[in-house]
């Protein structure tokens, strides 16, 4: 069982870590920390979805909160419609990529834009000090129904420059794994308008994953196959809540996550956006290639889209985004979203004439593995991440999201992850055999458990 609240929200597991109690007392403090004005609510339509957004509509009302209930949609889809309306915040019922027995709250501000690390703290003082009044004696806030929600998103992303500007697909055929979540329409949708023929592996909004939610090859094999047997020019899939986004080429390869912002990084340069992008510490250097080829930089930030979101502010980035599959478009909304992530990486294959391979194809070729330590004690992870940073004295150190370890031809990132009680160490060189012995002297002088 497992409880965890971070910059990227609240994520439990069902039962003693997430109950009703649990779920209403967050969504009171959340409402007591913003001011006056409606909050959107979405969820990502897992089956324990249900009741928790029950509660928090229960519980935003009996704090006369107006309330926008926007249904089953993704995540960015909440963002989008809190960003581009008077919502003075979100609440988006998702657990992300976790599986099943997870479930949990991500809070958006009336930017559309997740707390920063002040905004959280004020939100978990409210809880631990139960700074927030549920009245069965006040009036009780208004409910609309958004039954559009889905249908505004798409309308934004086809009104954007660089999708209008591409010619249309002439029919050519799509698999789509949503894992029967909250992309479920809209991914699908998209790729029709677009043109695409789309073939609908697991697509029917039920919330029950038909293999492990995370969008890692290991979970797609059956997408891989759909792939080839349909004969398809590439297959899509999402995580639940639909904000990152992860391709499978011509072949029923998967081109590896990494890829999905440095080809929509692509897409928009090509297209002859300017400016910086922004990624954080743990996202390939693909990008920053793609990125130099178009006479532009790559700027880091810490892990969470939040920090890569003020990062993008600060330096003012045209496209930013993380190597787990998300991309940030600022022209649609300050988010990550999936389903523009698509949008521009199909423009950019229309546009050039490209199959999905040949565009990765042009990529450089550089080897990443991603390796996690289960933590069962998360206060020996600093002294770790000094025997790591002390281990390494020809490398330039970071230190702003744990311990960032950067040579001329390779790089590592280390450190404890925000939403499971994990240590992640993602490493990245020319060739595998230099990476993979990074990665395990880099493990054993972490030496935690």
């Amino acid at each position: 069982m497992a409880f965890i609240r971070s910059i990227s929200g609240l994520r439990a597991t069902l039962g003693d870590d997430l109950t009703p109690d649990v779920v209403a007392a967050y969504a009171a403090a959340f409402s007591a920390i913003l001011p006056s004005g409606p909050i959107v609510v979405g969820n990502d339509g897992r089956p324990s979805g249900a009741w928790i957004e029950g509660v928090v509509l229960n519980a935003l009302r009996a704090c006369g909160r107006s309330v926008r209930m926007a249904g089953m949609v993704p995540t960015p889809t909440v963002q989008l419609l809190t960003e581009h309306s008077d919502a003075v915040g979100g609440i988006i019922v998702t657990a992300s990529h976790n599986p099943a027995e997870w479930n949990g709250l991500k809070f958006l501000g009336p930017d559309g834009v997740f707390l920063n690390a002040a905004a959280n703290q004020r939100l978990w003082d409210a809880v631990d000090h139960r700074a927030f009044v549920l009245s069965a004696d006040q009036q009780a806030g208004a409910i609309e129904i958004l039954p559009d929600a889905v249908d505004l998103h798409l309308q934004r992303i086809l009104a954007l420059d660089v999708v209008k500007g591409a010619p249309h697909a002439q029919g050519e055929r799509v698999v789509v794994d949503a894992v029967n979540a909250s992309g479920s329409r809209i991914v699908p949708t998209l790729l029709r308008t677009l043109g695409y023929t789309v073939v609908e592996l697991s697509c029917d909004g039920s919330g029950i994953f038909p293999h492990p939610p995370e969008p890692i090859p290991e979970n797609l094999s059956d997408l891989a196959d759909a792939v080839r047997q349909q004969e398809a020019s590439f297959g899509v899939a999402v995580d639940p809540d639909a904000d990152r986004l992860v391709l499978i080429d011509e072949t029923g390869t998967p081109i590896g996550e990494e890829r999905t912002i440095a080809l929509a990084a692509q897409s928009l340069y090509d297209a002859g956006a300017q400016g910086p992008t922004v990624v954080n510490y743990s996202t390939s250097r693909t990008v920053d290639h793609v990125a130099a080829h178009y006479g532009a930089t790559c700027v880091r930030s810490a892990v969470g889209e939040i920090n890569v979101v003020d990062r993008m502010r600060e330096v003012h980035a045209v496209i930013g985004g993380e190597g787990s599959g998300g991309v940030i478009y600022p022209a649609c909304h300050m988010g990550r979203d999936s389903i523009v992530g698509l949008a521009l990486i199909t423009a950019l294959l229309r546009r050039q004439r490209q199959t999905l391979r040949q565009a990765v194809e042009r990529l450089p070729v550089l080897h990443m593995i991603k390796s996690k330590i289960t933590l069962q004690d998360r206060s020996a992870v600093p002294k770790a991440l000094e025997r790591v940073a002390a281990h390494f004295p020809d490398a330039v150190v970071g230190h702003e999201d744990g311990v960032y370890l950067s040579w001329p031809d390779q790089w590592a990132h280390i450190r404890a992850s925000n939403t499971e009680p994990i240590m992640r160490i993602i490493a990245e060189a020319p060739d595998e055999s230099t990476v993979a012995g990074l990665i395990t002297q880099i493990a054993a002088v972490a030496g935690v458990h």
